[in-house]
C-alpha cells in the first residue's frame, strides 16, 4: 500500500512538473526562453534604429506667403499669423531638413512695388519682418528665394529679406548674388541651389550654368538640394509637357528636362514649385523629383480652389550619398483665406497617383493611397 502510494504521489509530481514546465511558470526554464525572446526583438529594434540613423530624413513643401501687409493689413491673417503654420509644425520640425519656397519679401517697411503692365494679374507679396519666426519657429531650415515675387519691392526688399533669414540662421539661395550655400549638420554637408524664370534670379533656363553650380556643390557635399520654380502656372497646368512651358508671354522653362539636367550634373533631390498645383513625382538615377508641390501656405491673395488649393508635406529618406531609399506624403489642403491643415480624405496623394501614372508612366517610383513612396 506504501509502494502504491509512492508511486502514485511520484506520479502525481512528475505530471505537475510537466504541466508546470508547459505552461511556463517555472522561472529557470522560461527565464531562458523569455531572454531569448527578448534579445531578438531587441536585435530586431537595434536593427531598425541603426537604418534610420543610417539614412537622413528631407521635408519639402511647395509656395509660401503667409499673408501681406500691401496693399492693406487686412490682407494679415487672424492674430497676426502666428498660428498658421501650427497645424503642420510637428511634420514639419520632424525631419533633419526641412525645406519651402518663400513666395514673397519679408519687409515690415515700404520699398520700391514693382510695375505691372496688366494689374489684373499682377500681385506684389510683402510679409512683416517678424513673420520670419513664424518659418523658423515651424521647423524650416532651407527657404528658395528664387521666384517671381522675391523682387516684388526691390533691392529693398530682397536685401532685408535676406537679412531677416540670416538673422535665424535660416539657409537660402536662388538671387544672383546668392546662387547658392552650403552648410553642415549633424555631421552631412549640405549644398542648396534654386533656380527660377524671373529677373533677378539664377536663370532655370540657362542649363550650363545650372550644370555648373550643382557640379560645384556636388565636389565639396555630401547631399545636394536643388529648386526650381518653374512651369506655367493654374488649376489647368497640372500636367507635364515634357517642353519649354509659357506663362503670360515668359519662357517658365522645362521641368522634366531640368531636372534632369541637374542630376546629370550631381544633384540628389529636385523640389518644384510654381504652378500653384501640384504634379507628378519621380524618380531618375536614384534621385527623387517633385515637379510642383503646389499652394502649400498661401493666405489670402491666392485662389485656393479645386486643385490649387490642396499640397503635399513631401517627407524623403535618402542614404548619405542622397540615393532615395522611400518616402511619405503627408495630404494637406487650404480653406477660406488659407493656411494649411491636415486633409483626412488625402486628396493630393490621390492627385499625385493619376499624375504620375499619367505623366511619367515609365517611372520606377510608386505612391499607395496612404501616402508611402518606395522603388518598383
Amino acid at each position: 500500500m506504501k509502494k502504491i502510494i509512492l508511486i502514485s504521489v511520484l506520479a502525481i509530481g512528475l505530471i505537475v512538473t510537466g504541466m508546470i514546465s508547459k505552461n511556463g511558470i517555472i522561472p529557470k526554464t522560461n527565464s531562458n526562453k523569455n531572454e531569448s525572446y527578448s534579445n531578438k526583438k531587441i536585435n530586431k529594434d537595434k536593427s531598425d534604429t541603426i537604418n534610420l540613423n543610417d539614412s537622413i530624413s528631407i521635408i519639402g513643401v511647395g509656395d509660401m506667403m503667409l499673408g501681406t501687409n500691401f496693399p492693406s493689413e487686412s490682407y494679415l491673417p487672424p492674430e497676426d499669423g502666428k498660428n498658421i503654420l501650427t497645424p503642420v509644425k510637428q511634420i514639419i520640425e520632424n525631419a533633419d531638413i526641412s525645406f519651402g519656397n518663400l513666395e514673397g519679401a519679408i519687409l515690415s517697411g515700404s520699398g520700391t512695388v514693382k510695375t505691372c503692365s496688366n494689374p489684373a494679374v499682377c500681385y506684389a507679396f510683402k510679409m512683416p519682418n517678424h513673420y520670419v519666426n513664424y518659418f523658423k519657429d515651424a521647423g524650416f531650415d532651407i527657404l528658395s528665394i528664387a521666384n517671381n515675387h522675391v523682387s516684388d519691392f526691390g533691392d529693398k526688399g530682397k536685401e532685408n529679406t535676406v537679412k531677416m533669414l540670416e538673422s535665424m540662421e535660416i539657409k537660402y539661395a536662388g538671387l544672383l548674388n546668392y546662387p547658392y550655400t552650403t552648410f553642415e549638420k549633424n555631421g552631412i554637408k549640405y549644398g542648396f541651389c534654386a533656380f527660377a524664370p524671373n529677373n533677378g534670379t539664377v536663370d532655370i533656363n540657362d542649363s550650363d550654368n545650372a550644370a555648373k553650380i550643382v557640379k560645384q556643390l556636388n565636389s565639396t557635399c555630401d547631399i545636394v538640394i536643388v529648386s526650381f520654380h518653374g512651369g506655367a502656372e493654374g488649376s489647368s497646368k497640372s500636367h507635364l509637357t515634357r517642353s519649354d512651358e509659357l506663362f503670360l508671354g515668359e519662357n517658365r522653362g522645362n521641368p522634366y528636362q531640368f531636372a534632369r539636367t541637374v542630376i546629370d550634373a550631381g544633384a540628389d533631390i529636385v523640389f518644384g514649385h510654381g504652378p500653384h498645383v501640384t504634379r507628378a513625382i519621380d524618380i531618375y538615377k536614384g534621385k527623387f523629383i517633385a515637379y510642383s508641390m503646389g499652394n502649400f501656405a498661401t493666405y489670402g491673395r491666392f485662389n485656393l480652389k479645386g486643385i490649387c488649393g490642396i499640397a503635399p508635406i513631401i517627407k524623403l529618406f535618402v542614404n548619405k550619398k542622397g540615393d532615395f531609399l522611400s518616402g511619405n506624403i503627408y495630404a494637406t489642403k487650404q480653406v477660406g483665406e488659407g493656411g494649411p491643415i491636415i486633409d483626412d480624405e488625402k486628396t493630393v496623394i490621390k492627385e499625385i497617383i493619376n499624375l504620375t501614372k499619367s505623366d511619367v508612366p515609365e517611372s520606377q517610383i510608386m505612391l499607395d493611397e496612404n501616402g508611402v513612396i518606395s522603388k518598383k
